[in-house]
């Protein structure tokens, strides 16, 4: 067994470091996936082409099955993140009488553990809205195409202004977190180079406003009636 892969290292904040590192490309590259089909809500088709989208992903064989990893990715993420926190407070149980923070690193880059917390009770209350209905529960009727009709649960739950205040606020709380976690992954892989950085940073910047402006977008549009 190589030694990034033993049981010690995974244990040592190097190794809690790497996890984070890896779960977090691969939860950034669902959120590509995720963008990608909520906005076909925006071809205003009343949700024909959306909901075809979400019929591939609830029946392809392959997507069912990273459904799993991909829970299993979020819980290694947020654990490990958890036990980083408490080994860092642990390490350093009396905080400096002078901390100026902003000199070393941006506020976001230090509020992760606050911008996750705040991210996965969204995620808590997107899952109960649109996962389990669509899992569980089953979905109100057909569209013109005889496919299940997830379009309308949002409709139905995005005419609640509370509901689409609450999407566009945990939005800002996601960009701030990818804009730090997008590059600290790529760090961690050992991709730190004065040349590679400053790219990786700068793609990271916008892929954080890109990704979080479309999941905005889709709540606020909905409610607005500019899509239908």
């Amino acid at each position: 067994m190589s030694t990034a892969t033993s049981p010690k290292f995974l244990q040592s904040s190097l190794g809690k470091k790497l996890v984070m590192g890896l779960t977090g490309l691969f939860l950034i590259s669902f959120l590509v996936v995720h963008a990608t089909l909520n906005s076909f809500i925006f071809f205003n088709d009343g949700g024909l082409i959306f909901n075809e989208g979400a019929k591939f992903m609830a029946e392809n064989p392959i997507i069912r099955a990273m459904e799993y990893v991909l829970f299993l990715g979020l819980i290694l993420h947020c654990l490990q993140a958890l036990f980083l926190t408490l080994q860092n407070n642990k390490a350093r149980p009396v905080k400096y009488a002078v901390n100026n923070g902003n000199a070393n690193s941006k506020w976001y880059s230090r509020s992760m553990g606050l911008l996750g917390t705040l991210l996965l009770i969204f995620l808590i209350v997107h899952l109960a809205n649109f996962w389990v209905k669509s899992r569980f529960t089953g979905l109100p009727g057909h569209d013109a195409n005889g496919n299940e009709n997830l379009y309308l649960v949002m409709q139905e739950a995005f005419s609640n202004l509370w509901l689409v205040v609450l999407y566009a606020l945990a939005q800002i709380s996601l960009a701030y977190h990818l804009m730090h976690g997008f590059q600290s992954a790529f760090q961690t892989l050992g991709w730190n180079h004065p040349k590679y950085t400053p790219v990786i940073k700068s793609i990271g910047f916008w892929f954080s406003i890109v990704i979080s402006l479309v999941f905005a977008a889709m709540p606020i549009a909905m409610y607005a009636g500019l899509v239908k």
